[in-house]
């Protein structure tokens, strides 16, 4: 079925003295299971489950498995060098054989900014710029010339041509105009309310018609899921959510089942079917990881969601 839901899942467990290894292994199940892509961030400094460099954990866990796609959620251009970054992405695309999904992001902290002497100001300016580069480069476009006038493309290309799809994490109305300027499917955050999602994606799809545009399609949405037919287990996710936002967004008339879909199989495939009504959801990427639940708990959840989310 062309049309059906596609639903992926991040890690859902970290080892920091092995992270390779146990990422691997839930990549791995991940495909046993039957997920269609499995997903890692991209976060700096100051924890034992930072992931620096995603590309380089996807090509490790690339060599463990064999169809299921790969992606980053927020792989953060105003940080990088575009030309070494395009040439990282091509060599993943074609060490994974063409399985990777790439989520764009700007970036948040601004401890992480200072750190990499980048003015927090100009990370949208950086992010157009950089992503700019890496797309002619990416088409194989010159870049310049050697010292004996030869013209420089990159090498080698994507093997997903001319890239592998490109999705970009937005928070805030800039950030949306700036999506929706580009063409590219929005990855919003996986903690603002059905309601909001509503909201911006209206406006982000008249925002890809006012720019002459080409309708995108490709509706990706990132929710914590877990299904259970214990009550009591049920709640203790909802706390466990609920103590896990950051005070920043933290609003008392938002809560936990306002963004994430908590409850039996009835009730996850009801709020998923809700999702696909309201937003044209076709991609769906459970947060997993809930802080308290054993790895089994979380495995049988993500069982019974595949199961539910059939036909969808």
């Amino acid at each position: 079925m062309p049309n059906a839901l596609k639903v992926g899942t991040t890690a859902w467990s970290w080892d920091a003295l092995g992270a390779a290894d146990t990422l691997c292994a839930q990549a791995e199940k991940a495909q046993a299971l039957g997920f269609h892509s499995f997903w890692l961030p991209e976060n700096h400094f100051g924890s034992t489950a930072a992931i620096p460099s995603p590309l380089m954990l996807l090509a490790a866990i690339s060599g463990r498995t064999q169809n299921i796609r790969l992606g980053c959620t927020s792989y953060l251009l105003p940080i990088r060098n575009p030309l070494l970054a395009a040439e990282e992405v091509a060599v993943l695309d074609q060490l994974c054989e063409g399985r990777l999904i790439l989520g764009l992001g700007r970036g948040l902290s601004g401890a992480m900014f200072k750190a990499f002497d980048v003015a927090v100001g100009d990370k949208r300016k950086l992010f157009q710029a950089n992503l700019d580069i890496m797309r002619r480069a990416w088409r194989g476009e010159a870049l310049g010339e050697n010292e004996n006038g030869q013209l420089i493309r990159l090498a080698p290309l994507p093997l997903q041509r001319p890239s592998p799809p490109l999705w970009v994490a937005a928070i805030g109305p800039l950030a949306l105009q700036q999506v929706a300027g580009l063409g590219l499917p929005y990855l919003a955050s996986p903690i603002e309310p059905l309601a909001v999602l509503e909201g911006n994606y209206q406006r982000y799809h008249l925002e890809v018609a006012a720019a002459g545009l080409e309708e995108v399609s490709t509706i990706p949405i990132m929710r914590t899921v877990y299904v259970t037919n214990d009550e009591g287990e049920g709640r203790r996710v909802r706390n466990a959510l609920a103590k896990g936002v950051p005070a920043a967004m933290q609003k008392k008339d938002i809560g936990v089942d306002d963004w994430a879909i908590v409850g039996d199989r009835h009730y996850a495939r009801d709020k998923l079917a809700e999702y696909v009504d309201r937003l044209s959801l076709s991609h769906l990427i459970v947060r997993a990881g809930v802080p308290g639940i054993a790895e089994e708990a979380q495995l049988r959840s993500h069982e019974q969601l595949l199961e539910v989310a059939v036909g969808l």
